[in-house]
């Protein structure tokens, strides 16, 4: 047999260890299973979800008080056991074993401090009976000698308790505290201190009362059960004999006893004959009042009913009758200012009977009814002829609202007079009927496309104009001189170039037009999506314009807002009523670019610009249109650009076919004024527009450049120097802070550069041609002879080059002076001699190094003039 938990030392350890702190001492630690009861309809505990626990209990000592606890300890995730639950066991007021469990091993403990009595409590399962009613041993022991009283006991039975404590003698112990000093000491448990109360469900209270009376005649302990049984069977013979012989002696009053039963019997049978008697009538007395109440029953039903029937009638006729003065207002009625709350209420009542006869708020009984489809027909005749009455008046009241605006000349912009549009009263006057609109689309989606279109088409005819008068007077009231047109051409002695003629006043007026109208046209497709019912998002808070600014209140259209979530749906039908509303009114803005061009083509530098900053500021969805029309601003703005780009372009390539150009070409100049006036138009900004023009207009220079210089080959390097210098001069200080002519300015360094040391070493060939040529020999020949040898070829003796270095050297001081008046008088630009004659001698020194390392090399014992003696001969001419 496996040996017991409650024997394993070291799980006593451990929880002795889990509790630690406590002041408690562990008597008795048993591992259990734990398991949930709950109540089943028989009234008995099930269980389920069984989870391993340890049961400890536990004394601690206060002086002479002494407390009991029972504890639970679980055990953790890496199997450490750890306190769960705390009883005290002075509550202890149950104890109850499982009957139907079949093992006999599960037991339940109640606890009367519980605050919840109606949860089940947990079931204790043991591993076997001994190791349950060791536990239980325990428990009713540490409770009769701490508290002097003991819980009841169920489902024990009492003779088999004490079979297994006299069987189990000395596993039963307890531990107790002896004085300061002691150990603990194990004590038996004597059947005479244990009293245990058994409770069956199968008797009653009377007979476990006179059971326990029976049992209390006996004075006897647990240990004695046997002679206590044979004691119970010898009195049981006993009065069974005395019943047997009492029964003998009473025959006589059997047979008088029996006599009254017959006459009993036959009593009995009288009122069985009546009761069925009254039972035939009361069936049929009851038969009755069944039949009675069931016609009752129908009755009233039938008359709940009725009343239900003619309450849903009369609704019905309610939702049928048309009032006369809606009637009247919506096929006769006007549609004035006066009357227009009139007619809302009109349109909300149709609204709501139309939706009243729809199945969903009408049950599909009724709609099925003749009367309810003829009112049905009625109410949609009604719809169409009001929908019909109200869109011929706004499409009429569109256009003469529109029309007595345009007939007001004081309106429009004058000779003298710029005019500021001000749609501050046509949009009120419209807003009269922003309700009204909102009705006629919730009654007829389809009526809205013709009153969009009317409204379009009468508010595009006033925008163009305005528009267009407010154009016309703004070129005519700015006054400008008209700037060059022909940049990079005509005379070097021309005036053009210093022309620096102000024509700031153009920007100001491109940004005057762009200030006043395209707010304007934000404003208006705002309210156009909104006035017109269009399910789009807000453009822009209410009271704050397109621009940012804060708008008056009579700028609120005071209509509900729309449902965000459905903006994608009338989008295509807005892009269209825009479409509608801005056409045409891009050819008044291109009139303005054109005019501005033709001033200063300049300008459209900072047209451009400003045109970015209102393209980048406009983000909203109906302002889509206003967005395209400053695109095609921007576009053709950047055309206009490119068309001058292009005619300076042509301008430049105009020089290749005059073939005998000398000194610095005339675009090289007049192109740095022409950047210089770019940037300060640019303003840091607009940098892709301009730089692709410096791009254009710089490479066409630099093949022009190259086309002409080679049309004189004599001159090449002397023209591309010359002019490549004037290029470089004249950017200098825009190239500091424009990457674009950075990078071209630093392709023109090195072309000048290349073209410096072509010329440079051309005069210095010419001058000292037969040393060169000498050395080239030597050079080409080191390839095929070794340098000791050379000096014994034919030509390359030291005869020979001692005739080399007399003719070449004995005149050096006039050669050089030779050599710089060429160079002087080849040169057009005299400011450039210093920096090419310093170019020259360092060139002519960089040669002569390598000719007298070579010399050393092959005609070692020769003697040649020295580097310093050339340097300072030089510096010395």
């Amino acid at each position: 047999m496996a040996k017991s938990s409650a024997d394993d030392e070291e799980l006593r350890r451990a929880c002795q260890a889990a509790i630690e702190g406590s002041k408690q001492k562990i008597m008795i630690s048993i591992r259990v299973a734990k398991r949930r009861g709950i109540w089943g309809k028989s009234g008995k505990l099930a269980s389920y979800m069984a989870k391993p626990r340890v049961l400890a209990l536990c004394l601690k000592s206060e002086g002479h008080k002494k407390q009991a606890f029972l504890r639970v300890l679980k055990y953790s995730s890496g199997g450490v056991i750890e306190p769960a639950k705390l009883y005290k066991l002075k509550h202890l007021s149950r104890v109850e074993v499982i009957t139907n469990e079949p093992s006999g091993c599960t037991f339940t403990m109640g606890f009367d401090n519980l605050s919840s009595q109606s949860v089940a409590p947990p079931q204790w399962t043991m591993r076997n009976i001994d190791d349950r009613n060791r536990i239980l041993f325990c428990i009713l022991n540490v409770c009769k000698e701490a508290f002097g009283r003991l819980p009841k006991v169920v489902g024990i039975d009492v003779v088999e308790m004490a079979l297994w404590a006299k069987e189990n003698k000395p596993s039963v112990i307890t531990q107790k505290n002896q004085q300061a000093g002691h150990g603990p000491v194990s004590t038996r448990v004597a059947e005479s201190d244990l009293k245990v109360t058994v409770e069956k469900y199968l008797i009653s209270t009377a007979e476990e009362d006179d059971m326990e009376a029976l049992l209390g005649s006996y004075v006897m302990g647990i240990g004695e059960a046997e002679a206590f049984s044979a004691r119970l069977k010898r009195e049981l013979l006993a009065l069974e004999a005395a019943n047997v012989h009492a029964m003998l002696e009473s025959e006589p009053l059997v047979e008088e006893v029996l006599q009254g039963l017959e006459a009993a019997t036959h009593c009995v049978d009288d009122m069985d004959e009546w009761l069925g008697t009254f039972n035939v009538k009361l069936r049929h007395i009851r038969e009755d009042i069944e039949s009675i109440e069931t016609r009752n029953n129908k009755l009233e039903m039938h008359s709940v009913n009725n009343k239900a029937l003619i309450q849903e009638l009369d609704k019905l006729l309610e939702r049928l009758c048309v009032p006369s003065e809606y009637a009247t207002c919506m096929s006769r009625g006007k549609f004035d200012e006066a009357r227009m709350t009139q007619n809302i209420e009109a349109c909300e009542w149709l609204t709501g009977a139309l939706r009243g006869l729809e199945v969903p708020n009408l049950d599909s009984t009724y709609g099925n009814m003749r009367a309810v489809k003829e009112k049905r027909a009625e109410l949609e005749k009604l719809k169409a002829t009001f929908v019909r009455r109200a869109s011929g008046f706004l499409i009429k009241y569109f256009a003469n609202l529109v029309d007595s605006v345009m007939s007001d000349k004081n309106y429009f912009s004058q000779r003298g007079q710029l005019k500021q549009p001000d749609h501050a009263d046509l949009r009120y006057k419209c807003r009269i009927y922003a309700h009204l609109l909102q009705h006629l689309k919730s009654l007829d989606k389809n009526c809205l496309l013709p009153l969009r279109k009317a409204y379009c088409s009468s508010l595009n005819l006033l925008l163009r104009r305005e528009a267009r008068e407010f154009a016309n007077e703004l070129r005519a009231s700015t006054k400008v001189s008209i700037s060059p047109t022909t940049w990079l051409e005509g005379s070097p002695g021309g005036n053009q170039i210093g022309n620096s003629t102000d024509t700031s006043a153009l920007s100001d007026a491109y940004i005057k037009m762009l200030t006043i109208f395209i707010p304007l046209l934000v404003d208006e497709s705002s309210f156009l999506a909104h006035f017109m019912c269009f399910e789009v998002p807000a453009l822009v808070p209410p009271g704050v314009g397109a621009n940012g600014n804060k708008r008056g209140s009579n700028d609120d259209l005071g209509i509900m807002n729309m449902d965000s979530n459905d903006s994608k749906a009338d989008l295509q039908s807005l892009n269209e009523s825009l479409q509608d509303l801005l056409d045409g009114i891009h050819e008044d803005f291109y009139a303005v670019v054109d005019w501005a061009y033709k001033i200063d083509p300049l300008r459209c530098i900072s047209m451009h610009l400003i045109t970015e900053r209102y393209l980048s500021g406009q983000q909203a969805d109906a302002a889509g249109f206003v967005r395209v029309l400053l695109g095609y601003l921007a576009s053709k703005i950047s055309l206009q650009f490119n068309r001058f780009v292009d005619e300076a372009c042509h301008q430049i390539e105009r020089n290749e076919h005059n073939v005998r150009q000398m000194g610095i070409l005339p675009y090289i100049p007049r192109f740095a004024t022409l950047a210089i006036r770019m940037e300060q138009y640019a303003q840091g900004q607009s940098r892709d527009l301009v730089d692709q023009a410096y791009t254009k207009l710089v490479s066409i220079i630099f093949v022009t450049l190259e086309k002409v210089a080679q049309t004189d080959p004599k001159t090449y390097d002397i023209f591309l120097l010359e002019n490549y210098a004037a290029f470089l001069n004249s950017l200098y200080d825009v190239a500091n802070f424009v990457p674009t002519l950075a990078k071209f300015y630093q392709q023109a360094s090195g072309a000048y550069e290349e073209a410096c040391m072509r010329h440079i070493n051309m005069l210095i060939h010419s001058q000292f041609e037969r040393l060169f040529q000498f050395a080239r020999k030597i050079k080409d020949l080191m390839f095929t002879v070794s340098p000791e040898e050379i000096q014994f070829q034919l030509g390359l003796s030291k005869m020979e080059f001692r005739k080399m270095l007399k003719s070449s050297l004995s005149g050096f001081d006039k050669s050089i002076a030779a050599m710089h008046k060429k160079l002087q008088k080849s040169l057009t630009s005299q400011e450039l001699l210093p920096s090419l004659w310093e170019m020259c001698k360092k060139a002519f020194m960089d040669k002569y190094v390598g000719i007298t390392q070579l010399a050393a090399r092959i005609y070692p014992t020769e003697s040649i003039p020295s580097v310093s003696e050339i340097r300072n001969l030089l510096a010395s001419l």
